[in-house]
Formats: structure tokens, C-alpha cells, sequence
């Protein structure tokens, strides 16, 4: 069953369309992989289903419910979390303060400490890093902590947007690593993604945009083995 589907999501930023027609379904307990170029339309993709954008047309439901144009804490509420591009930690504050953050609205201490539990499985390099600033971290620990801190919020669709982005090769293998285990830990995840290779690797089914429309989708394996990805994502 898909937890989320966008069926003819269209969305203009003024007089240039962002997203012409597309369609994702995101099926609960995989990951969805959505690879393309920078100005395809990814982040806005993410950006209209958190409501921080109004679509043109079309529709977003979650959980079969519409969601499209629904205020940003209101989806927060029902279990969508985003972890944006380029992290956007509290550089001053300590890693735990960072990934506290992100059960600031859980009033139940107990609650607080079973997530942080959970975060500390995924993580273990969190707990060992807690009492340092989060600016000291290098560029895969920061990352770390930006899908820790989402985690917190204990969301049933993670949307990670260009979470390797920057990172060395073997810190994007390590942070791939880790959206499987959180999938396998029962979360759904759709991940934006440059780096095609790794994330047909991790992801269960993908969809390729290209300039604002969907230009394939299918299994990660059979996207992975098309020519025409091979030739444009993964270097022949």
C-alpha cells in the first residue's frame, strides 16, 4: 500500500513551472529513490508536500488523505518529516541539543528518552560526539545528526533531500547505509538524490525528473540496468 501518492502535482513559481504533471507513489516500508539534475524539481517536490509551496493542480494524500496546500505543522503532526539540504544544524549548540531538537514539542520525558534510545542504535557515533559543538563535526557526522534530529520526530515518511551532498565517498556509503536501517526499522523513506549509483542501491523503486516531469520510474533494479541511465546518472 502507498503512504504517499502525488497524482498530477503541477506547481509554478511565478510564471515558470517548477513541476508540469507528476506522479510518485511511495510505498510503505521501502525507499523511494527520486534522482535527477540540480533544477529538475526535487526540492520543490519536497517543499509542496511539507506546504511550505502551493501546487497549481493535482494532488498529494497521505495515508489517503489530501494533504496538498494543508499548513506545514499540521503535516508535521500527522508524521512527515523533512531533513533538508545542507543539513541546517545549530552550529554553537551541542550535538545532543541538535538532535533534541527535534522532539521540541513532545512534553513526555519518557517518550523523549525511547527516541533518543532509538537514535542512539542508529547512531552510535552520536552518543560517543554528544557534548561537542555541532560545528566541530565533519561534514558525514553533521549529516548524521540532521537525520537524527528528523528522526526524533518519529516520522512514518522520512524525506531526506541530497542528504551524501558534499560528502567524501566513503561517508556517502555510510549515510546511505543508514536510510536501509532506518527503513528496515519500519520507517518510509523517499530520498532525493544526485548520486544516482549509491541510491539505486539502497532504494527499493526510483523515479528519474527531468526539468520538472517524470521522465522514468520503475524498481531500482530495472532503472538501474536502463541504458539511458547508465549513460546520463551512472557513466555508461
Amino acid at each position: 500500500m502507498s503512504l504517499l501518492k502525488i497524482s498530477g502535482l503541477t506547481v509554478r513559481y511565478g510564471t515558470t513551472l517548477a513541476l508540469d504533471d507528476v506522479s510518485i507513489q511511495a510505498p510503505e516500508g521501502e525507499v523511494t529513490c527520486v534522482l535527477g539534475a540540480n533544477g529538475a524539481g526535487k526540492s520543490t517536490m519536497f517543499r509542496t508536500i511539507m506546504g511550505l509551496v502551493g501546487k497549481e493542480s493535482g494532488s498529494i494524500r497521505f495515508g489517503g488523505a489530501e494533504i496538498a496546500n494543508t499548513p506545514t505543522q499540521s503535516i508535521v503532526r500527522q508524521g512527515i518529516i523533512l531533513c533538508p539540504e545542507g543539513r541546517r544544524l545549530f552550529p554553537e549548540m551541542s550535538v545532543a541539543e541538535n538532535v533534541r531538537m527535534g522532539a521540541y514539542l513532545v512534553r513526555d520525558s519518557e517518550i523523549v528518552r525511547q527516541r533518543l534510545d532509538t537514535v542512539h542504535r542508529l547512531f552510535p557515533r552520536i552518543s560517543e560526539r554528544e557534548h561537542q559543538q555541532a560545528s566541530s563535526l565533519s561534514g558525514g557526522e553533521q549529516q548524521m545528526v540532521a537525520i537524527a534530529r528528523a528522526m526524533m520526530g518519529n516520522p512514518r515518511l522520512l524525506l531526506l533531500d541530497e542528504p551524501t551532498l558534499g560528502l567524501a565517498p566513503r561517508l556517502i556509503h555510510e549515510v546511505l547505509q543508514t536510510v536501509r536501517r532506518i527503513r528496515d526499522e519500519g520507517t518510509t523513506v523517499i530520498l532525493v538524490e544526485q548520486n544516482a549509483a549509491q541510491a539505486l542501491k539502497v532504494s527499493d523503486r526510483a523515479y528519474v525528473l527531468e526539468t520538472g516531469r517524470m521522465a522514468m520510474s520503475g524498481s531500482s533494479a530495472d532503472i538501474m540496468a536502463d541504458p539511458r541511465v547508465r549513460e546520463i546518472y551512472l557513466g555508461g
